[in-house]
């Protein structure tokens, strides 16, 4: 069983750890964070500066980033790479979710309970497929992406790098949704990326910049 890392130590970082210790193929050793705060038994073992040091001393083979904003993940992401570049990023997967035959998982996402995802549907690097969510078959789901819990899509939808789905949205067949989205809506979504979209029937509300919060 190999040794991990959480990053992070929020509210996302206890879905993060629950899946993992009920997927039992990853050991916790710690968290990674700036605060001193402890999770659900896991302890700060310091902040990104002490990795390399820590990856020596309790041996940690891989890291999962508990991050909620996809921005924010990109860029711990890179930082984590430029420090360690050997360390892993495993995805994790709750046991209690669907995954359909030719459906590839990225590293470092995270599929969380009760999650379908059909057949021959691509989900990318470091993205978040939350609580019930259902991604159907022929999907692509772009890098550092997010679907929050309760999203069902339609088959063969396109949704970009770094968009994020709000809370129980419906996409229709074959729906596309651009890079850097923002959307809780139904029915359509904006293929123009960094804009954000709600409503029934949408409508586009305003643009917006890489990076900016959302959550």
């Amino acid at each position: 069983m190999e040794n991990i890392v959480i990053i992070g130590s929020g509210g996302h970082a206890k879905s993060v750890i629950d899946a993992v210790e009920i997927q039992r193929k990853h050991h916790i050793v710690g968290l990674i964070d700036t605060s001193q705060r402890e999770v659900m038994g896991y302890r700060v073992l310091g902040d990104e500066a002490a990795l390399p040091i820590l990856v020596r001393e309790y041996r940690i083979d891989g890291a999962l980033i508990a991050i909620g904003d996809n921005s924010a993940r990109a860029q711990v992401a890179k930082r984590i790479m430029a420090l360690c570049p050997g360390l892993r990023f495993p995805a994790a997967i709750h046991p209690a979710t669907s995954i359909g035959r030719g459906t590839t998982i990225g590293e470092g996402s995270v599929v969380m309970a009760g999650a379908v995802i059909n057949a021959c549907s691509t989900v990318g690097r470091h993205c978040i497929i939350n609580t019930g969510a259902c991604v159907d078959h022929d999907c692509e789901v772009g890098d550092y992406a997010s679907l929050a819990p309760g999203v069902v899509t339609g088959g063969e939808c396109k949704i970009g790098a770094f968009a994020a789905v709000g809370l129980g949205a419906n996409l229709i067949h074959g729906i596309t949704i651009g890079e850097d989205v923002i959307s809780a809506l139904d029915r359509w979504l904006p293929k123009r990326p960094l804009t954000v979209a709600y409503g029934l029937p949408a409508k586009v509300i305003r643009t917006r910049q890489h990076g900016e919060r959302y959550l």
